[in-house]
């Protein structure tokens, strides 16, 4: 299947965080209750409102389409926000709708929000497709370990880390 990558916009956050919405279930389901899902769901509009500046950016906020022009897949990236950040670019989050795996939409879409560069994200320490995923584009633990705050259940999240080609700075698109 073909999809279309480009940079989000506001006018983008609507369709952005329903897509988000369905895409936590498909992952998260098995390790989050029931009423986790119905809060997301009960806050799209809080939500969608909360996303739209965020779009409004030239860092990256890509979002991938389908041939129907439905949002299918996301990625953004930034500024490393932990104080001890073993990088200064930072993988926010990636997440495609269980229909593009296996596509190769997941790699076009890191590599868009990344390219080469050194970066660094968390995930989820029992999430062995992303972490495989994770490490097949050259991101390793770093040992560093958190919990996510209670209404995400104190999940444990671990630190992933990669070397890059070239070192990112704020306000340059990546490669």
């Amino acid at each position: 299947m073909d999809y279309t990558i480009r940079q989000a916009a506001p006018g983008d956050a609507d369709a952005l965080v329903r897509m988000h919405t369905a895409v936590h279930e498909e992952c998260y389901g098995h390790v989050l209750p029931a009423a986790f899902f119905a809060a997301r769901r009960a806050s799209i509009q809080e939500r969608t409102e909360r996303r739209r500046p965020y779009l409004d950016s030239s860092e990256p906020r890509i979002i991938a389409l389908d041939a129907s022009g439905e949002i299918v897949g996301f990625a953004d990236a930034g500024p490393g926000r932990d104080d001890d950040r073993p990088r200064d670019l930072e993988l926010y989050s990636l997440y495609t709708l269980a229909r593009a795996y296996g596509s190769g939409l997941g790699s076009a879409m890191l590599n868009t929000a990344l390219g080469n560069s050194a970066a660094y994200l968390w995930v989820l320490e029992d999430n062995p497709r992303a972490r495989a995923f994770y490490a097949k584009h050259g991101f390793r633990p770093d040992g560093e370990r958190k919990l996510l705050p209670a209404e995400w259940s104190d999940l444990p999240e671990i630190r992933l880390v990669r070397s890059g080609a070239r070192r990112w700075k704020p306000g340059r698109e990546p490669s």
